[in-house]
């Protein structure tokens, strides 16, 4: 890795900084488990599985993931409104009743940042480079606070921070352009760093010099065909040793 050929750092969060995608992924397996099995309504009702979750959910907004899981399945719900309960039948209301189960999950156990992207921001914040989180979930800024790297990051454009700029979320290269032009940035002078296909494809999609997949279990092969440059298991492996600090 050559860093200093580059003006700006774009990360995902959950699965790239901080292992909450494990938490998500717990959120999102005791929701649709727990709605699947209730549901009369027609449609495939069979377990949802951890492929579920790479394939229809893992990087993108919120709703999009509940759609695009009930789509596969042959279920129809009403959309209903960010504003309706999670006890409510809805593609809003599942997406809630997620949100709802995470935020359980991490006021009560808090969250650590895997030590190798600390590793990695120490070294970035050394080289000066600006740092961006881009996140589909709106949960960013308290998974940030809890992991205490609030202050690592120049911006974080959050699923909400989307939603209010009506930028569209990945596989959409959207929020990524926008974090890179915060920091006055040009996407061919930006890295970005994910782990969901959705993002890597958002990364390909959107002319961005270096796109890192971060292999926490979409598979090597997977990452590289969405269109990552580059596939590493831990962040660490993109520190330079000591006699490469320079770089």
């Amino acid at each position: 890795m050559s860093w200093r050929q580059y003006d700006a750092v774009l990360f995902d969060l959950d699965g790239v900084v901080t292992p909450t995608a494990e938490v998500h992924m717990r959120a999102w397996s005791e929701m649709f488990n727990a709605f699947l099995s209730s549901w009369a309504g027609g449609g495939d009702t069979s377990p949802y599985t951890e492929d579920d979750y790479f394939a229809h959910v893992d990087g993108k907004p919120r709703y999009d993931g509940v759609r695009d899981l009930l789509s596969a399945r042959g279920i129809v719900l009403p959309e209903g409104s960010p504003a309706d309960p999670g006890t409510a039948d809805t593609v809003c209301g599942l997406g809630n009743r997620k949100n709802d189960a995470f935020n359980v999950v991490l006021e009560r156990d808090g969250v650590t940042a895997y030590p190798g992207s600390v590793l990695l921001l120490d070294h970035l914040r050394g080289l000066g480079l600006p740092l961006a989180v881009v996140s589909s979930s709106a949960n960013a800024p308290a998974v940030l606070a809890a992991a205490g790297l609030a202050d690592r990051f120049q911006t974080v454009v959050s699923g909400t921070v989307a939603h209010e700029l009506g930028l569209p979320g990945k596989p959409a290269p959207d929020t990524f352009v926008h974090a890179a032009q915060v920091l006055g940035a040009t996407a061919d002078r930006s890295v970005v760093l994910e782990d969901a296909v959705s993002g890597v494809r958002a990364g390909a999609a959107g002319g961005f010099g270096l796109v890192i997949g971060v292999d926490r279990g979409a598979g090597h092969a997977t990452l590289t065909d969405a269109g990552a440059t580059v596939v590493v298991t831990d962040l660490a492996e993109l520190v330079p040793d000591a006699s490469e600090v320079d770089r």
